[in-house]
């Protein structure tokens, strides 16, 4: 059975009365209108514009089995539907319990530091989140959470807009807020009325061919060289080079394989044949136990020793430009992109859901400037 639009009804999170409550929008029609009065005890709401049942399995299941095959429910805004970051590893909050605060200053609910560590965020996610959150809370110290509703987080923001902060900032505080309304309190898409700034269209940084074989070159550590060689040369995530095992290494095929990346996803990218012979040198001296690259006491190479070897072989090499680990995967799509690799094959490498965020590198590869005659060239000048 087909519905058209006026035979839709979409579930909503709502808070009111420090109850959660089961909203239903839909447009009016008769027949809707007649079925929702034989819900438990539906209310209207002015403030949400909205009728509103309390929220619990048995007034769930009751919209379900009267709707059936008279209106679609729609619930993309009730359910969660996230996956858990699998690869993520332990958290660790001791700064967040040995800190010390104001004893006037509202700190994070121990609910929501629970749930970061249920769903398995990472360390900087974490310390994102509880930064955000509790700044917002402060904002508000004296007022209980629960009252808390979409009026106030923009009013909030707009604090934050009148105090210059970036678009990424906002976002950042619609995230952590969202995340306590949302998650914590298991109200998906509360806030679903909670106006974003567009983001801005950043240009990633890149470093040209010769940058590369510099830096390469003037590394003399053979660790420190192949760690940068299979950033650059696969297009990898600082995180997905720390959790790379030895067994993620097919020289067979030339391949690497990604586990659990961004979205948790499993994904292959290229193997770089010269890069293939460090290694070799490299297996046989360092000698890895479990992952590719460890420390000296085993285990995970650390994210930051990896960002300091990048930065001083830039250094060493005399290349003044700011180089991360982020702009060497930046390097790699758009050299691949300048020597005619489909945009497509790209995405895959990288590990893109979207082909959009892959063709942010069509307006920073210069092969096809390359071929435009400058005009100034083409006048006499004295």
């Amino acid at each position: 059975m087909k519905y058209n639009h006026q035979y839709a009804i979409t579930l909503k999170h709502l808070l009111i009365e420090n109850q959660k409550q089961i909203g239903l929008k839909f447009y009016p029609n008769k027949v809707i209108q007649a079925l929702i009065k034989e819900l438990p005890n539906p209310k209207w709401s002015n403030e949400f514009g909205m009728v509103y049942i309390l929220n619990n399995k048995s007034n769930l299941d009751k919209i379900f089995e009267k709707f059936r095959a008279v209106a679609w429910v729609n619930c993309s805004h009730f359910f969660i539907n996230r996956p858990i970051d699998i690869e993520n590893g332990p958290i660790d909050v001791n700064w967040f319990r040995k800190r010390t605060v104001d004893k006037n200053y509202r700190v994070c609910p121990e609910e929501y530091l629970m749930k970061l560590e249920l769903k398995k965020y990472s360390n900087n996610t974490v310390k994102t989140y509880v930064k955000f959150f509790e700044a917002f809370i402060n904002h508000y110290k004296h007022v209980n959470l629960l009252s808390l509703n979409e009026n106030d987080v923009r009013s909030y923001l707009q604090k934050l807009v009148q105090e210059n902060r970036s678009n990424s900032y906002l976002n950042q505080a619609i995230n952590a807020i969202k995340f306590y309304y949302e998650v914590v309190l298991e109200m998906p898409n509360r806030f679903y009325a909670i106006e974003r700034p567009r983001k801005n269209q950043v240009l990633p940084k890149v470093l040209s061919k010769e940058d590369i074989s510099i830096i390469i070159n003037n590394t003399i550590n053979l660790k420190h060289r192949c760690i940068i060689g299979i950033l650059y040369s696969s297009g990898l995530r600082r995180s997905e080079l720390l959790n790379l095992k030895i067994s993620d290494i097919d020289s067979k095929r030339m391949t690497i394989r990604v586990e659990g990346a961004k979205g948790n996803k499993d994904r292959y990218t290229l193997l770089s044949e010269s890069l293939l012979k460090d290694l070799r040198v490299y297996f046989k001296e360092w000698k890895p136990k479990k992952y590719l690259f460890e420390g000296l006491r085993g285990g995970k190479y650390s994210p930051e020793s990896v960002s300091k070897v990048i930065k001083n072989s830039a250094k060493n090499a005399r290349v003044n430009k700011q180089v991360t680990p982020h702009i060497l995967r930046h390097s790699f799509a758009t050299h691949l992109l300048e020597a005619g690799t489909d945009l497509r094959y790209i995405q895959t490498l990288l590990g893109h859901n979207s082909s959009r965020t892959t063709e942010i590198y069509t307006h920073v590869a210069i092969s096809s400037f390359k071929k435009i005659k400058n005009p100034l060239d083409s006048i006499h000048l004295e």
